[in-house]
């Protein structure tokens, strides 16, 4: 039986969070595969029905990459994204999904290492929380 590797969706800003994932790439930094990187134009796109969905497809957990407050190429959607992501998690423990499935992060186009760190965290995280889908599990 082979070990559980979890399915990551990561909503990434096209700005910072995109940037740092390509630097971490092409610094050969080390981090888990299990992301399907989207890139969208700002973390303030990202809709929580997108998250909703993304789990409901398969994905264990769901990153969400952002640049830091107060460097965002929209001026606040950052803000939006991070009022947005307290209330999904809420509802989503509401539905008995763990909160810790999805994550924000501030990730500058300047953060390979950083972006590296920060997926084998989140990696780490959902093997301990187990499949979402598996033996029964939300769908």
């Amino acid at each position: 039986m082979s070990e559980f590797e979890p399915k990551v969706v990561a909503f990434l800003c096209r700005w910072c969070a995109s940037a740092g994932a390509d630097l971490a790439g092409t610094s050969r930094l080390p981090y888990p595969p299990n992301a399907i990187p989207i890139r969208v134009n700002c973390s303030g796109r990202v809709e929580p029905q997108w998250v909703v969905e993304a789990l409901k497809a398969g994905a264990d957990g769901v990153l969400i990459g952002g640049c830091h407050p107060g460097d965002c190429h929209y001026v606040a959607g950052n803000y939006k994204t991070r009022r947005r992501v307290y209330l999904l998690r809420k509802v989503l423990a509401e539905l008995g999904i763990e909160s810790e499935r999805v994550r924000l992060e501030w990730i500058s186009a300047t953060e390979g290492a950083r972006f590296a760190q920060v997926m084998a965290e989140f990696v780490a995280a959902l093997k301990r929380l187990g499949p979402l889908h598996g033996n029964g599990g939300a769908r």
